[in-house]
């Protein structure tokens, strides 16, 4: 039986693109020759009734991987298709996109419409529009482009795109930390603090994208992390509370296609990162938030003025939805705790949630001022009173007890591993701890191999102003296995000062 002229029949051949959606074709085959489709040519790929657009990747004429009348897709395009092995796909000429003209005006400075913004990103999650288009838009919201009605349009797109979350409270409670900081894994005693005290806290967080580790992949130490809404919903209804990854409920899909992309820019825009905040905890649905913002000159924030910048943005747009928001300027000049990678941060929030005397004491100050600020929320609380609060539940014990019943509902509570292999770095000459460099530290724990790698990471000894003779440890590297401690060692030999010691005259 002859087949469709613009018809080619599916195979699987397994290439993990991400999130792009890719259709690999034989440059020779009919549909290529006849419409003129080139590698990086967007086409429209339909498949009963469902389509999606996707970039053009081609095979040699010598390759042998897809036959003439074959065609493949990436797995994440696969997966938008619902695709079978052996299903004939038609591909087309996609019809022109508006949301390209908005753009283009956009990078020439121009205010986004309501309706242009609500087009733009639902041309994102639907994949109308590839990286470079995607780029092109971040690139035009950079630099503080957005203004508040726009940012205040964007947050609202944003959240329209993924799950809204109801919860059975009139106070859902969350916090945020603005990040750039190695460690400060607060939130694993925030949250037990503040739901032992009665106060609903749904925590949705995310998995390391460029760090060690994020708040899911230490969680994830402890117990599963990658529930539904349905299992979510129930662990919140037994304990008040959970602490669970929020790409496995949709929540705001459109922010993690645009973090994708933004991350490797290495761009940063208040009103993107704004909309990207509040849309998740929107669509979380808190209704009282507390943003931790760290300060340092290798943090994300690194100057009061931007910290005030980023502060008035946040707080009049979370206004525009109801949600009371306050912004708790911290100290972001050094890693918060010892531990920086998912095990040895867990064993860090095990310390101080166990009381133990020697927990990293900035760990548990920063988590018990956090949680203050939260409790506060609650009119049971009189200003000024929360850390106080804070700290009666985690030194009777209730929050590790509560703690405790969180992961054992999340469906574990592990054991934390330790790494087979470590080394000890020494300081070369005595002195003063003058810096510390975050996002080199950082790099250095995700070379031993982090966050992946569950027990590796760096384990810092020695926080600023500390006094340290020649030959102290400064810190130990951490590794699963020879060649990622090797690899990380390399890096440090590389980037000598990470810890940068005053010598002592």
């Amino acid at each position: 039986m002859m087949k469709s002229h613009a018809t080619l029949q599916l195979k699987y051949i397994g290439i993990n693109t991400s999130k792009s959606a890719i259709i690999y074709m034989r440059e020779d085959c009919h549909i290529c020759r006849s419409e003129g489709f080139v590698a990086e040519t967007r086409v429209q790929v339909t498949i009963n009734n469902r389509s999606i657009i996707a970039t053009v990747n081609t095979t040699e004429l010598a390759s042998d991987l897809l036959k003439p009348h074959e065609a493949s897709l990436s797995r994440h395009a696969w997966d938008l298709l619902a695709a079978n092995v052996g299903d004939e796909i038609s591909i087309s000429h996609p019809a022109p996109l508006d949301s390209l003209s908005y753009i283009r005006s956009k990078l020439y400075g121009n205010e986004l419409k309501t309706a242009e913004i609500n087009q733009i990103i639902d041309d994102v999650v639907s994949g109308q529009l590839s990286d470079i288009h995607i780029t092109m838009f971040l690139a035009a919201s950079s630099g503080n482009r957005l203004n508040k009605k726009e940012t205040q349009d964007l947050t609202q797109a944003m959240v329209q795109t993924g799950e809204r979350l109801k919860w059975p409270s009139q106070c859902i409670v969350d916090k945020h930390c603005v990040g750039g900081l190695p460690g400060n894994r607060t939130t694993l005693i925030v949250v037990p603090i503040v739901t032992a005290f009665g106060l609903m806290m749904p925590k949705t967080s995310s998995r390391a994208i460029t760090s060690p580790a994020g708040t899911a992949d230490t969680m994830e130490v402890f117990a599963p992390v990658n529930l539904d809404v349905k299992a979510m919903q129930k662990v919140v209804s037994q304990e008040n509370g959970c602490i669970v990854w929020g790409g496995a409920v949709s929540l705001s899909p459109a922010d993690d296609l645009l973090i994708r992309v933004e991350r490797s820019m290495d761009l940063d825009s208040e009103g993107q990162m704004v909309a990207s905040i509040l849309s998740k905890k929107i669509a979380a649905g808190a209704t009282h938030i507390i943003i931790d913002m760290p300060i340092g000159p290798t943090a994300k924030v690194r100057s009061i003025a931007q910290a005030d910048i980023l502060k008035n943005y946040l707080e009049s747009i979370a206004a525009q939805f109801s949600i009371k928001l306050r912004v708790v300027f911290t100290n972001g000049t050094q890693p918060v705790g010892r531990g920086i990678g998912p095990a040895l941060e867990a064993k860090d929030v095990w310390a101080v949630l166990s009381c133990d005397p020697a927990a990293p004491q900035d760990l548990r100050d920063r988590a018990l001022t956090l949680a203050g600020h939260i409790l506060e929320f609650s009119p049971n609380v009189q200003p000024g009173c929360g850390k106080e609060t804070a700290e009666s539940l985690l030194n009777n014990g209730h929050a590790l007890k509560k703690f405790q019943a969180i992961c054992k509902a999340q469906g574990g509570l592990f054991d934390i591993p330790s790494a087979p292999y470590t080394k000890t770095i020494v300081a070369k000459v005595k002195g003063k701890v003058a810096s510390i460099d975050n996002r080199l530290l950082a790099r250095l724990a995700k070379l031993a191999g982090a966050p992946k790698s569950k027990s590796a990471g760096i384990e810092l000894l020695t926080p600023l102003n500390k006094l340290v003779e020649k030959g102290e440890p400064l810190f130990i590297v951490h590794a699963e296995t020879k060649g990622e401690l090797s690899y990380a060692l390399t890096f440090h030999q590389q980037r000598p000062n990470i810890i940068h010691i005053e010598e002592a005259i």
